[in-house]
């Protein structure tokens, strides 16, 4: 079959480390249009791959009239454009959170249902190689049924990151909407739903800014989770892990204790009430400062491609917003937040 033509909408430093060069690695991808405000950066793209360069995403979704498109802008703008994209018959890839609101995901999901395209949200945690083998193992069974956890995602924040360092919008309330909530606490609802195969049922939440001078969006969070299952947790989010990157998991279980990225080499290690210890080694989970591959765009190429519905859609995306948003809602209420 012909290729798929894909755009790549928002040229920062994730469409640079991980959008663009599996697209590019990807024999069933044509990469056809890069759009960003500054041009230079659309520009040098397309002058790479022999595409199509753009500052105004509406022009180009009228001109190059792209089969997919990825939506990597700023939080803000990831509604309005997936609903343009997918309104222009564009099947959306839009990076995480999906959206600022509840009532922005169900309007980007009824825009893919009533175009007919498929809307996925980057939740790449789900594909890292120790967080599968760490699905495989809980639904084995050997260690029963889960009973508490704590989830953590932590670095020095996008400064180092960004492609625009500290001014960079993801310090700019208006356009990122929350700061380590959406940029690594919903990483972690989505992982944590998808490990235990489980639903959050209620959250409680300390967020605030502890260090990020000049900033109104959160720098820090930990979140109090009970699952639907009776099993609770903590979930950690924070920008101010200076002293390195932290993107592990622990589960204590009936029958032992599992951790997910806890130790460099063993990726995934479990520890049996009966004195058994098991070392998994299936590759390492990706990290700011060492990119792996993320899986993402090969499965979203894979589910146009097959014409299958991704895994990640916009409804588990949706989820997984839910609760970071009952997190900030637990904040300004010091409440207890149930969600449906």
């Amino acid at each position: 079959m012909s290729k798929v033509r894909v755009a790549v909408i928002g040229c920062g430093s994730i469409s640079k480390y991980r959008h663009i060069p599996e697209y590019a690695a990807n024999e069933n991808v044509e990469l056809v249009a890069f759009v960003d405000v500054v041009a230079e950066r659309s520009q040098a793209y397309a002058d790479k791959y022999g595409a199509e360069a753009f500052t105004d995403y509406k022009e180009m979704l009228a001109k190059v009239k792209p089969d997919a498109v990825s939506v990597n802008l700023p939080n803000a703008l990831h509604a309005p454009v997936s609903i343009d994209a997918a309104n222009a018959g564009a099947h959306v890839l839009v990076e995480k959170p999906m959206a600022a609101t509840e009532e922005e995901a169900l309007a980007m999901i009824e825009a893919a249902k009533k175009n007919g395209v498929f809307l996925m949200v980057g939740h790449n945690q789900r594909l890292m190689p120790p967080h599968v083998k760490a699905k495989e193992i809980i639904e084995s069974g050997k260690l029963g049924k889960v009973l508490t956890f704590r989830t953590s995602f932590g670095h020095p924040g996008p400064e180092a990151w960004s492609v625009d360092g500290r001014n960079s919008w993801f310090f700019e309330k208006e356009d990122a909407i929350m700061g380590a909530m959406g940029d690594l606490g919903v990483h972690k609802s989505d992982f944590i739903r998808y490990l235990l195969n489980d639903e959050v049922s209620e959250v409680g939440a300390f967020i605030g800014t502890l260090h990020k001078d000049g900033t109104q969006v959160d720098d820090n969070a930990t979140c109090l989770l009970r699952m639907k299952s009776g099993a609770i947790g903590t979930l950690v989010a924070s920008w101010t892990y200076y002293k390195g990157e932290d993107n592990s998991t622990v589960l204590w279980c009936e029958n032992g204790v599992m951790k997910i990225g806890t130790h460099p080499d063993d990726q995934v290690i479990v520890e049996l009430r009966n004195g058994t210890i098991e070392k998994y080694k299936v590759g390492a989970i990706s990290t700011n400062d060492k990119q792996e591959s993320s899986g993402v765009i090969d499965a979203f190429i894979t589910s146009i491609v097959t014409n299958t519905p991704p895994s990640i859609s916009g409804e588990e995306g949706m989820k997984s917003l839910k609760v970071i948003l009952a997190a900030f809602e637990s904040q300004a209420t010091g409440r207890i937040i149930s969600i449906n």
